[in-house]
């Protein structure tokens, strides 16, 4: 799995990287995602689209869809993505895992 590098956590923090993730409860997928976020120390804002209609109607808007886990990494949209999906995104906005 990935490790939290020194260098990781300080682009995050200087970057003040904003992640929501719209997920579902008992999902598996989004669940998988937030632990690679939380291992990783990477702050997110968790919206569980199947207790709250907003967070659901907003997931929407952005994505098109209600799949989960969805993301918003600072307004880029990431919809049903995997753990590998994330980990390419920040990889690409220049995060090394």
């Amino acid at each position: 799995m990935f490790h939290l590098t020194e260098s990781l956590y300080e682009v995050v923090a200087s970057c003040g990287m904003k992640i929501i993730v719209y997920h579902k409860t008992g999902c598996p997928w989004a669940a998988a995602v937030m632990g690679f976020l939380k291992e990783l120390k990477i702050p997110f804002e968790p919206r569980n689209v199947s207790t709250n209609k907003e967070f659901a109607y907003e997931c929407e808007e952005k994505s098109g869809q209600l799949k989960s886990p969805t993301l918003d990494i600072d307004g880029e949209i990431l919809a049903d993505a995997s753990v590998e999906d994330v980990a390419e995104h920040l990889e690409k906005h220049g995060v090394e895992l």
